[in-house]
């Protein structure tokens, strides 16, 4: 796929940007009207223009939205478009509703090459290499089985290539997938400290699986941005990645592994999506309530059963749909304190937009009262939520916490998921969203979700699948939460001696 200059997207998006400012007045002329009413807007959030939304969005017509794609700018737009026929105003750069950055990106280069044995290997294809990294081997290869104490005991690693077996089983509490990189990972740095110039990984049939699915990101490298600690180019003796229909030939005696990797890095732009609605408090409406959510997901890749469009509906869809309704309905009747939605770009590539924006917001840091973040909302038991933030070390605000709780007892009435925020949780989801910039700034912020599924990053994640009625749930419970924080006379506060375990 050929990636967009930052030149060529202006240009693109010049006339669109004029076409959205032209109706901007008369929009917010039609918000004005409904300042009258009294009490909250809770009954404009309805399934209908959720379902709309989130059809418009996470069907295949923004072909998954990769960041730094058109597609991702083509999906921005067509988000921005509905803020302004909402009437919410542009609180972007320049007077618009956009925030542009870059993505710096490194990647191994085409010309990298890979053999064992008699058996030509190409990076992307047949074989993954797992980190971009410069890498120069010419090594005799080792065979060491599953690799146990036992199986390493016998063999003479130290200057040579070891080709290992992937076993094992993941704790009840943690995915396949991150237990597969994270041994993956771990064992290979444990084996070159031990003096092997390379790892090879052969698949076993659990992990063949996440083979044939997952491996698309590595082709795609490291992202960051510009930079950052993940576009450093360095040296590191490789970690390779093989199909389960290597092991009949990786055990064969005498082979040399032959690993030349070459690096190549550059940038290209991703966008947020920053609009407001103004409250109504003289003094207050200096002060913004952030309701966070992003708008890319993984684009097009690698068919899996025929569908190569990675939708991300829930992933995250669903937290654009939220924002969108929640728009509507501070634009309906606003609060006190401004509204600001802040639509995030590249979180997939490690949450990018979010990190910037925190970094350059376009409203005063200082003014953020708190940031209600909403990522995944639309799958698992109905009556099942997670509130990320809520318990310690991740609590940052315990007004806010107390805010949203106080919500959903009224209102929701969700069994909340307390596992999935503690510190101790192996996947460390509280980690993974847009609120987490915001809350190491010491802004008080929460994450609305309702955790991983089997769909989570595949094909599969599109918006049939989505329950509705509780994603609309799902969002009254943040537009609730927000509304009171929005109106309350004093700012929710921060916890004395907040810190995160990293």
């Amino acid at each position: 796929m050929r990636f967009p200059t930052f030149q060529s997207i202006r240009q693109l998006t010049s006339l669109l940007l004029l076409t959205l400012s032209l109706g901007v007045v008369a929009s917010h002329a039609q918000s004005k009207v409904n300042k009258t009413q009294s009490g909250n807007a809770l009954s404009s959030i309805t399934e209908s223009d959720v379902k709309r939304d989130l059809f418009a969005l996470g069907g295949d017509h923004f072909r998954g939205r990769e960041a730094g794609t058109l597609d991702e700018l083509k999906a921005s737009v067509w988000i921005a478009e509905q803020l302004r026929a909402m009437g919410l105003e542009p609180a972007g750069d320049d007077g618009t509703y956009f925030q542009f950055f870059h993505i710096q990106r490194t990647r191994i280069t085409e010309t990298s090459r890979l053999s064992i044995g008699n058996h030509p290997l190409t990076h992307g294809q047949d074989a993954f290499i797992l980190a971009p990294a410069i890498a120069s081997v010419d090594a005799p290869l080792v065979f060491v089985g599953k690799g146990t104490p036992d199986d390493l005991a016998k063999a003479d690693i130290k200057g040579k290539a070891v080709a290992i077996e992937f076993s094992g089983t993941p704790p009840a509490e943690l995915s396949y997938r991150r237990f597969l990189f994270g041994t993956m990972a771990r064992r290979a740095a444990e084996l070159i400290k031990a003096g092997a110039q390379a790892v090879v990984w052969v698949s076993n049939q659990p992990a063949q699986f996440y083979f044939e699915r997952w491996t698309t990101g590595l082709e795609r490298g490291r992202y960051d941005l510009p930079g950052g600690p993940n576009t450093r180019v360095f040296s590191q003796a490789p970690t390779i990645w093989l199909p389960s229909s290597a092991l009949e030939w990786i055990k064969q005696p005498g082979q040399q592994l032959t690993n030349v990797v070459n690096v190549e890095s550059f940038n290209y732009p991703s966008v947020n999506i920053v609009a407001k609605v103004p409250g109504t408090d003289p003094k207050l409406k200096n002060e913004y309530v952030l309701f966070s959510t992003h708008q890319d997901h993984d684009g097009v890749r690698r068919a899996v059963a025929g569908d190569s469009i990675w939708n991300g509906a829930d992933d995250n869809a669903t937290g654009c749909a939220a924002a969108l309704a929640i728009g509507r309905a501070f634009a309906q009747k606003p609060a006190k304190r401004s509204a600001l939605i802040v639509f995030h770009g590249a979180e997939e590539r490690g949450l990018l937009g979010s990190r910037y924006y925190s970094a350059h917001p376009t409203v005063p840091l200082e003014s953020i009262v708190a940031v209600l973040n909403g990522e995944m909302m639309g799958r698992n038991a109905p009556d099942s939520a997670a509130l990320l933030g809520s318990q310690l070390p991740h609590r940052n605000s315990l007004d806010l916490v107390s805010s949203a709780m106080t919500a959903n007892q009224a209102l929701t009435k969700f069994k909340l998921d307390t596992l999935w925020d503690r510190a101790d949780h192996p996947e460390g989801w509280y980690f993974r969203s847009d609120h987490l910039p915001y809350a190491r700034l010491n802004i008080p912020a929460i994450c609305f979700t309702t955790l991983l599924h089997p769909d989570y990053h595949t094909p599969k994640d599109e918006p049939e699948r989505i329950n509705v009625p509780k994603l609309t749930n799902m969002t009254r419970w943040m537009y609730l939460t927000g509304w009171d924080v929005a109106n309350r006379p004093q700012r929710v506060r921060v916890d004395e001696g907040f810190k995160l375990e990293r």
